[in-house]
Formats: structure tokens, C-alpha cells, sequence
């Protein structure tokens, strides 16, 4: 089952821990759609989710930056080596937060927002998974 964007009980277990002091890595698997998949309505030019997601990246770096983050490495996936049959991922994204609350507080800041149906639209699937550092 694709998983695009985070549940209402995962966001209320991030927000219940946003005062835990520490940075933090988020660890982002991307799987783009071909063609983006934009909600009615969404003013948008047709394009690929490769696009789609450059759309969401270049408003979403300069948010991270603005909360004293950093895009720390971004590569292409060439193979899984352990995963399920038939799981394959596009791009692997490292993402460093000085902490919990600065990641809460760059998804709340309304730019970030206006910018994040491009990266709903890019993706056919998804993990983020936060590392404590």
C-alpha cells in the first residue's frame, strides 16, 4: 500500500515528541509517478513526478535551510539489496534538522505548505523515516 503522506497518529506521535532535544536525520525513499498526479482543481502544468517533486524541492530547500537544516546527500537508487520482492525505490534523500521542532515548524510555515501538493502529486510511494543523530 503506498504511503504518500504521514497519518494523523504518526503526526500526533512526532508532535508528542517535539520536544526531545537532538538533531535529527530524515531518511527519504522516493518513487515517482510518471506522469504527476495533481488533485482537480490545482493549478499545475502537466509534467512528470520527477517534475513534480523539482516543483515541491525548490521551495522545500529553502525551508530547510530556513530552519537550520540541510540537505546532506541525494542519490539516485541503483539496486535493493535486502527488501521485499519487488520493492524499488527512484532516489534516497538524507535531510538534517537540528531537531524535532524545526522539522514540525518548516512543514507549518505556509510557503511549505502551498509547495507540498507538488510532492503528493511526484510520488507514487514513499518512506520517511526520522534518525536520531
Amino acid at each position: 500500500m503506498p504511503s504518500i503522506d504521514p497519518t494523523e497518529e504518526q503526526m500526533q506521535r512526532l508532535v508528542a515528541d517535539a520536544a526531545r532535544p537532538g538533531a535529527i536525520v530524515m531518511i527519504n525513499l522516493l518513487r515517482y509517478r510518471e506522469r504527476a498526479g495533481y488533485a482537480d482543481g490545482f493549478a499545475a502544468s502537466p509534467c512528470s513526478g520527477r517534475e513534480a517533486y523539482q516543483r515541491y524541492g525548490a521551495v522545500a530547500v529553502g525551508k530547510v535551510a530556513a530552519a537550520g537544516g540541510r540537505i546532506a546527500w541525494m542519490g539516485g537508487v541503483a539496486q535493493a539489496v535486502i527488501a521485499p520482492q519487488g520493492e524499488a525505490w527512484d532516489d534516497a534523500l538524507l535531510v538534517e534538522y537540528p531537531s524535532r521542532a524545526a522539522f514540525l515548524a518548516m512543514i507549518a510555515d505556509p510557503e511549505y505548505q502551498a509547495a507540498a501538493p507538488h510532492r503528493t502529486a511526484a510520488l507514487a510511494d514513499s518512506r520517511l523515516l526520522l534518525v536520531e543523530t
